[in-house]
């Protein structure tokens, strides 16, 4: 019989102002892939869909190592959308064949009178068949480890997040605005070659 988990995790991080605003960056799902997960573990499939390799995780005497293909994509608002379309357990088969992962994200930009914030909220499910003796064990107790397995996965990605999304963000904003006047300088003052 399987077995449900769930979790939820909410966001609120402050956005230092900047010459080009949140809603720009946040157009560039690569990028925001990068702030909630090491590059090394992520392979994009496509312009909006990627492949994340999770750190091996360990579920009561089981460890297991979930991949999961994420579709990230913005929307004119700047708001943007995370979707899982296909995951994978590397390590177990019979858990691999008995596994569906569920998660749905979002993270939007607003403005106040002063300050402009990102809200965010992520829910991940996991629907598992257990293999014998785990599917003995009580019902409350896989539960309550379960949830809190991945109560844990969403923390740590929401603490990444909140670290490393401004710090690249702001390390965008200096990249976009050097490009900005490089092309500038180019164009006032041409190079004139003189024989």
């Amino acid at each position: 019989m399987a077995t449900k988990f769930i979790a939820s995790q909410s966001v609120e991080i402050s956005v230092p102002q900047q010459s080009i605003g949140i809603q720009h960056y946040l157009r560039q799902p690569q990028r925001l892939v990068n702030a909630l997960v090491d590059s090394s573990r992520i392979q994009p499939l496509t312009h909006e869909i990627f492949r994340l390799k999770m750190r091996p995780l360990t579920f009561m005497s089981l460890n297991i190592q979930p991949t999961v293909d994420m579709k990230v994509w913005a929307v004119p608002d700047g708001t943007v959308h995370l979707h899982s379309v296909g995951c994978e357990i590397l390590g177990i088969e019979y858990i691999n064949h008995r596994f569906d992962l569920n998660l749905k994200g979002h993270l939007s930009p607003y403005n106040t009178r002063n300050n402009t914030y990102l809200q965010g909220n992520a829910n991940l499910e996991v629907l598992v068949e257990l293999p014998p003796p785990f599917s003995l064990t009580p019902k409350p107790i896989l539960e309550t480890t379960g949830n809190s397995l991945l109560k844990s996965v969403l923390l740590t990605i929401k603490q990444r997040l909140l670290h490393q999304l401004i710090v690249d963000y702001c390390h965008w904003v200096k990249l976009q605005t050097q490009e900005t006047k490089s092309t500038l300088n180019t164009r006032e003052f041409p190079i004139w070659n003189i024989e």
